[in-house]
C-alpha cells in the first residue's frame, strides 16, 4: 500500500457525501434502500465500504449482483468497473438472463485465493485511480498464508506419525484491521464502492444472539452499513396441482447505520427472490403498502388498491402495475409511506439543537 497517500487522504478534510442518483447507488431493492437511507433510489453512497452477513441461500449473492445491474442502468456509474471477486466459486446463475446484456459485458470476473491476494488487488485497484465497484464473495472462503503455513506443518506431522507443536492461528481478523482502513482511504479517493459477504455461523455461546460470524471487528467497525440477511419463508406456486417452491422470502436487517443511525428489526425488510427472476421489487412494494394498511383487503379478500385505481388479488395488482408501466409511481408511494411511518415514529419533543 501507499503508506504516505493514504495518510493524506485519511488526514485530509472529507467531501460530504450526497444522498442522490449522482451520489449513491441502489440496492435493487426499494425496501433495502429505503431501510438503509430512507430513500427509494439510494442504498449505498460513493466512497465507502459495506457488509452484507447472512445465512446461506438467503440472497446474497442476488443483491450484490442486482447492485452491478443498477450501475448498468445509472449515468452516475457508466465508467466503473464493476468486479465479483467470486472467491467460492459458487455464482454460477447466467447473468445475462438475470440482471442482462449490459452486464455481462461490463461485469469482470476474479478470484483471490487468500486474504493477502485480495488487499494485494484492492491497492492496485485503487492507485489505478479508476472508480470501482467491488463484490467479495465471501470473506469467510478467503485463506491466508498463516492458515496454509499451519495446514502444511499438520500435515507434515501426520505423514511422519508425530504431532504438530505450537500455535499458527489464522491471521484473518488481524490482517483487516491493519488494511480495511487503508481501503476506506482509496475508496473516498476514487469515490468507489467494496461490498464485502460474509456468512452467519451458530454463536455456540450463552447469550440472545444465535447467531454470529468470523472475521474479526474491523468488518464492522469501519462498515457504513451492516446488513443481516435469513430465510423467513418459501414461496409457492401450485403447478400441475403440486405445489412448487419458485423462490424464498428474504428478511434483511441493518445492523449497523451510519447514514440514518436507524437499525433493528422493527425496520428490517421482506424481499421475495424468485428463482426464475430475481428480486421481485414490485412484489415486495405491494406487500409493503398491504402491511402498513395503506392498501387494504375488502371482504373477497382483494386488495384495493386506490392509489392506481384498481382492485384485485396480489398477483393481479403486480401484473396490472407491470402492464401500465406504474412500477416508479408506486416505488414512489412506498417512500412517501416508509416517510410517513418514520414521522410518526418521531417523538412529539421540541428539538435540542436548532
Amino acid at each position: 500500500m501507499n503508506t504516505a497517500a493514504d495518510k493524506k487522504a485519511l488526514l485530509a478534510p472529507r467531501e460530504k457525501s450526497v444522498l442522490s442518483k449522482e451520489g449513491a447507488l441502489s440496492t435493487g431493492s426499494t425496501l433495502l434502500n429505503l431501510a438503509c437511507t430512507d430513500r427509494a433510489d439510494c442504498g449505498y453512497l460513493k466512497g465507502a465500504y459495506y457488509y452484507l452477513v447472512g445465512d446461506s441461500v438467503s440472497g446474497k449473492t442476488w443483491l450484490s449482483l442486482s447492485c452491478f445491474a443498477e450501475a448498468c442502468r445509472s449515468p452516475a456509474f457508466k465508467n466503473y468497473e464493476l468486479i465479483y471477486d467470486d472467491v467460492e466459486g459458487g455464482a454460477l446463475m447466467d447473468v445475462a438472463h438475470y440482471f442482462g446484456k449490459d452486464m455481462a459485458k461490463r461485469m469482470k470476473w476474479v478470484q483471490s485465493s487468500t486474504i493477502e491476494s485480495f488487499y494485494y488487488r484492492m491497492a492496485d485497484l485503487i492507485k489505478a485511480r479508476r472508480p470501482f465497484i467491488y463484490v467479495l464473495d465471501s470473506q469467510d472462503a478467503l485463506t491466508s498464508k498463516a492458515a496454509a503455513k499451519k495446514f502444511a506443518i499438520q500435515k507434515k506431522a501426520a505423514e511422519e506419525g508425530e504431532d504438530s507443536k505450537g500455535s499458527y492461528g489464522d491471521s484473518k481478523a488481524k490482517y483487516h484491521s491493519e488494511n480495511l482502513r487503508h481501503v476506506l482511504a482509496g475508496l473516498r479517493r476514487t469515490k468507489s464502492i467494496l461490498l464485502v459477504i460474509g456468512q452467519t455461523r451458530d454463536n455456540l455461546k450463552f447469550g440472545f444472539e444465535t447467531r454470529t460470524r468470523a472475521g474479526g471487528r474491523a468488518l464492522r467497525f469501519y462498515a457504513n452499513l451492516e446488513i443481516w440477511t435469513s430465510v423467513v419463508g418459501k414461496i409457492l406456486r401450485t403447478v400441475r396441482g403440486k405445489p412448487r417452491t419458485v423462490g424464498a422470502r428474504c428478511l434483511a436487517e441493518v445492523k449497523k447505520n451510519r447514514v440514518t443511525g436507524k437499525v433493528g428489526k422493527d425496520r428490517a425488510v421482506q424481499i421475495p427472490i424468485y428463482y426464475g427472476l430475481g428480486i421481485d421489487d414490485v412484489g415486495s412494494c405491494v406487500d409493503f403498502l398491504v402491511a402498513e394498511k395503506h392498501w387494504k383487503k375488502n371482504e373477497n379478500k382483494e386488495i384495493d388498491a386506490k392509489d392506481i385505481l384498481f382492485t384485485g388479488s396480489r398477483g393481479a395488482v403486480i401484473a396490472h402495475i407491470e402492464e401500465e408501466g406504474l412500477e416508479q409511481k408506486v416505488v414512489e408511494l412506498t417512500e412517501m409511506v416508509w416517510k410517513q411511518i418514520e414521522s410518526e415514529c418521531l417523538p412529539e419533543r421540541k428539538r435540542r439543537y436548532i
